[in-house]
């Protein structure tokens, strides 16, 4: 493996730099999990370079988003054609690209569930969340939602009220619409303190039962009607931690789900575009959404571009008309370029395979890491190239926070080596307790690659069980 210095290096003056943010940046939009924050200059591959060129492999690809690499070279040249042809146009007039990219993303949610659809765009995970609200809203007449304890969605306020965390909401008054959370099938850490292959579901069964009765808050038995319009699901959560759920679980809820006329809304934005091994992470568990949210990998993260997919009557212009929603910037032309050939690449190429294979050999190796750690890792799964590895005290069990967040900041530090050079290692931590791992890995890649990811951490914890 050779990585390529660039022939100059940018010149960063990160003292300047932090001292300017701290003065006239808003700590508002973004997140600081170390301090001083971390600087990088350039990025290409699997690798994000500080100021010094010290490479950091990066396990975590921008929240998933750069699936396909930094500065993919077909990627990007898409981008630059697109920006030398239509860099702009006012989403009220047609262009190529958004129409194709549309019926591609139709087509294949009519191959992959056997239901039309259409296709409707908008900027962030976020907007598009608030979009799907919309539809299900105008579909149901109902304001009320269910989501998943763990489940995040995304922090503009609609989006924040079906997102399970408080503290994203604490600060801002009442959300009198806020969901009624569900616990996910979080087996490792079951909700109810059992076991999955003693529990028979009983996470799903408590679900249900809130149908029994109209004194359990949801159901009107004289009526047939709930008094909720939608179930927001992740398939596989992401800031939730990555848990692999039981695939039964969701065939029962999708029964349920059909049976209450809930709607069953489908975030893929972390999780979409082979991310678990499928297009859709959906396609793992075997039912059938109504709306599915996508953004994130589409553009590999350049010039960013989110939509929804949603089920022909719900979103029929007749019903849903023009107007219903606007951004400024969505469907914009650089976006909806670099998405198409996106689309294009993923079409070319068995991705389904690839994530799975790759995904498998890096399981492996965390497996192997596991064996050798047991001290300090728990759990280590996953499914496609979304992977998961819970810290944990020595009983395998207790989450151990302090130390997950001593491997994320001594990772971030660059004093790793291998064959003679230094190098950092990029982690994100997620899950219940703050506690865990969420590894998502470039598709691109190399076996080399995957194996000087595995020795790194190897390093990395050993070194953090000495600190």
């Amino acid at each position: 493996m050779t990585i390529e210095s660039p022939s100059q290096n940018r010149h960063v003056d990160e003292r300047e730099l932090l001292e300017r943010e701290r003065e006239y940046c808003s700590f508002g939009d973004t997140v600081h999990y170390l301090e001083p924050p971390k600087v990088f200059v350039r990025s290409e591959g699997c690798f994000l370079y500080d100021a010094e060129d010290t490479p950091y492999m990066d396990l975590q690809m921008w929240y998933s988003a750069a699936s396909f690499g930094y500065g993919n070279p077909r990627l990007n040249a898409a981008l630059k054609r697109q920006l030398d042809q239509l860099p702009q146009l006012a989403c009220q007039y047609l262009h190529e690209e958004k129409v194709e990219l549309a019926a591609r993303i139709a087509q294949r949610c009519e191959q992959a569930f056997g239901i039309k659809g259409r296709v409707h765009f908008n900027v962030g995970g976020s907007q598009a969340i608030e979009d799907s609200l919309k539809i299900v809203r105008n579909y149901t007449k109902k304001n009320l939602m269910f989501a998943f304890m763990g489940g995040y969605h995304g922090r503009t306020l609609g989006a924040t009220a079906i997102t399970s965390s408080y503290r994203y909401r604490r600060r801002y008054g009442h959300f009198s619409e806020r969901a009624q959370f569900i616990p996910f099938p979080y087996c490792y850490r079951c909700f109810y303190g059992l076991k999955r292959e003693s529990c028979e579901l009983y996470c799903f069964n408590q679900f249900e039962k809130l149908f029994e009765s109209e004194y359990y808050g949801v159901w009107d038995a004289k009526a047939k009607e709930c008094e909720y319009g939608a179930f927001y699901i992740e398939a596989m959560q992401g800031t939730g931690g990555y848990a692999v759920p039981p695939k039964e679980y969701f065939q029962q809820l999708e029964r349920v789900c059909r049976e209450r006329k809930l709607l069953i809304v489908d975030d893929e934005i972390q999780m979409g575009f082979y991310r678990t091994g499928k297009f859709w992470a959906i396609e793992n568990l075997g039912i059938k959404p109504d709306i599915i949210v996508f953004g994130k990998a589409l553009t590999n993260g350049l010039n960013p571009l989110s939509g929804i997919w949603a089920r022909e009557d719900l979103i029929t212009p007749e019903l849903f008309p023009p107007g219903s929603t606007h951004s400024t910037f969505s469907s914009n032309t650089l976006g909806t370029a670099v998405a198409l050939e996106a689309l294009k690449m993923m079409e070319e190429t068995d991705y389904e395979t690839l994530t799975r294979e790759k995904g498998a050999r890096l399981l492996e190796g965390l497996r192997g890491l596991q064996r050798k750690h047991k001290d300090v890792i728990g759990e280590v799964n996953g499914m496609g190239m979304a992977l998961r590895m819970e810290i944990t005290q020595a009983d395998g069990i207790t989450p151990d926070r302090a130390m997950c967040d001593k491997i994320f900041a001594e990772g971030i530090q660059g004093r790793l080596e291998f064959n003679g050079r230094n190098y950092g290692l990029v982690l994100d931590v997620g899950g219940y307790y703050k506690n865990v791992f969420t590894i998502a890995p470039s598709f691109t890649m190399s076996e080399e690659e995957i194996n000087l990811a595995l020795a790194l951490f190897d390093q990395l914890i050993d070194r953090c069980k000495k600190m």
